[in-house]
Parts: C-alpha cells; sequence; structure tokens
C-alpha cells in the first residue's frame, strides 16, 4: 500500500526493555484524508492495521529486502467509545520463524484505548510473486458483470463526499450482495478516504464492503461496528465481481458472519459485531 512523500502514517519507532515496539501516529488529516472518519470505522481501523504492523515489523528487522508478508488472519475489538483519533501505539510481535503474529493497541491523546487488534501472516520471498499475480488478474479480468453494476445508494451506506459504494443493493429474502471494487472506485484520486496496493483487494476495502453490507441489513446508515475477524483465504481482484454471503449468528444477535466468493472460489470469511 503505497503512502507518498512526506511523513508515514506511523513513525518514531522503538523498542521498551519488554520487548514491546512503541510507535507515534500522524495526525495530518490532509495527508490521511481517512482521519475525517470515526476512529472506530473499519477502514480506519484496517488502514491504521497495515501501517502500524508494517512498520514495526521492518523496525524489528521481521522482513528483509526481498522478502514480501502477506496477512492471513486479523481480528479487533474497539475501546472508549469517547475517544479521539489515534496519536501513539503499542506492537508485541509473538511470531517466530516467518510467522508474523501480533497485537496491536492505539491510543488518544488522552491515553483512552482506541481498539486492540490480533494478526497473523505470513513473510516470504518474491518467487515471482509480480509474474504469478499477473496471470491470476489476467483471468480475473475475463469474468466481468452481464451489464453496467447497479450500486446502492450513497445515503443507505452512511457514506460522505469522496466515498463510494462498493455493492448492490439487497434483494429481499436474499441472504446474499453483490459488490464490485473497482481501481476508480476503491483507489486514489477518485475515492479520497481508502487506498491499497493497487494489485488487489486489500483488508481495508472488505471493512468498508462488509460495512456497508451492513448498513443494508440492519436498515441503519449509522451502524457503529463494535469489532470483528478476518480469515483471508485467496486474493481478490480488483475490478472482478463477488459476493458476500451473510448469516446472522443465533447465539449472539449482533453478529453477522460473511463468506467472500469470487469466480466461485472461496476468498475470505469476515465476522462483524456491532
Amino acid at each position: 500500500m503505497p503512502q507518498g512523500q512526506g511523513e508515514p502514517y506511523s513513525f518514531d519507532y522503538h523498542e521498551s526493555a519488554d520487548g514491546t515496539v512503541h510507535f507515534r501516529c500522524s495526525t495530518d488529516q490532509e495527508r490521511w484524508p481517512w482521519l475525517a472518519l470515526c476512529p472506530h470505522h473499519p477502514l480506519v481501523i484496517q488502514t491504521q492495521n497495515f501501517w502500524a504492523s508494517y512498520g514495526a515489523i521492518v523496525f524489528a528487522k521481521g522482513i528483509e529486502e526481498g522478502q514480501w508478508s502477506a496477512l492471513t488472519w486479523t481480528d479487533w475489538q474497539i475501546g472508549d467509545q469517547e475517544c479521539g483519533h489515534a496519536v501513539r501505539g503499542v506492537y508485541r510481535s509473538l511470531g517466530e520463524g516467518g510467522k508474523a503474529s501480533y497485537t496491536l493497541t492505539l491510543l488518544d491523546d488522552a491515553d483512552r484505548e482506541i481498539v486492540t487488534m490480533s494478526g497473523r501472516g505470513v513473510v516470504f520471498r518474491n518467487r515471482n510473486f509480480e509474474e504469478w499475480r499477473q496471470g491470476a488478474k489476467d483471468a480475473a479480468r475475463k469474468t466481468k458483470p452481464a451489464h453496467a453494476f447497479a450500486y446502492a445508494k450513497p445515503a443507505d451506506l452512511g457514506l460522505g463526499d469522496g466515498e463510494f459504494a462498493f455493492i448492490a443493493p439487497l434483494i429481499e429474502g436474499e441472504p446474499r450482495i453483490e459488490a464490485l471494487i473497482t481501481p476508480e472506485n476503491g483507489m486514489p484520486p477518485d475515492n479520497r478516504v481508502i487506498s491499497g496496493s493497487g494489485d488487489h483487494v486489500n483488508t481495508t476495502h472488505f471493512g468498508e464492503v462488509t460495512r456497508q453490507a451492513l448498513c443494508l441489513i440492519t436498515r441503519d446508515p449509522g451502524v457503529q461496528v463494535t469489532g470483528g475477524e478476518m480469515t483471508l483465504k485467496r486474493y481478490v481482484e480488483l475490478g472482478t465481481p463477488f459476493s458476500l454471503s451473510f448469516e446472522r449468528s443465533k447465539s449472539e444477535p449482533r453478529t453477522l458472519t460473511f463468506a467472500l466468493e469470487q469466480q466461485g472460489k472461496a476468498c475470505a470469511e469476515i465476522v462483524l459485531r456491532w
């Protein structure tokens, strides 16, 4: 996920005696427009998760030049409801031998806990990563909507200026929602609050597409996500439709599980709580 020129989102990393890594967070809304959103917005949390964890891994020399990292699982739980945006954070590494595992806590300027996240992933050498990813992207481009994709109304999804719908309207009685994230609606410069690697749909997009789906399912464009979990199985390609099948938990009424599929293949499972 490129961050361009200037100050990074997370910086000033240093390690304490107990091995935890501390860092500061940028509050520059002009540079990071997603800071205009609520601190507990899933898009905000997943963006912070990427920048802060990657920065900490680099600082701790857990990744070397020529290596890549891939997140395979993450969860999060929001903290103080009245908190502001993050000014600092604490990272704890739990993994060894190429298995990146960590916890991450972000705090505001009053030292209130905003969110605590955990993550697992893998670190690997290139092995012609760009080449085999190009084949997957070319195959995905052959799957196009049979007609122009009809997106849900932005007002029904709680979207503001510079934000884009990713999903189609909910069909009554159907536990399934169609989605399409493209380089145009899911990346800068058109989308001002979300970005990614540009190679595929990222966890920031997953957080937002499932939040939008939750708005339609609950009929509440202002619904606040309080926590969630993502299990990532396959890359989801930009510019190719995918679907979100959903099921409400019987034991926890305010919990939904989404199964993401693209081209008939299971790609991710995402749980949201509100």
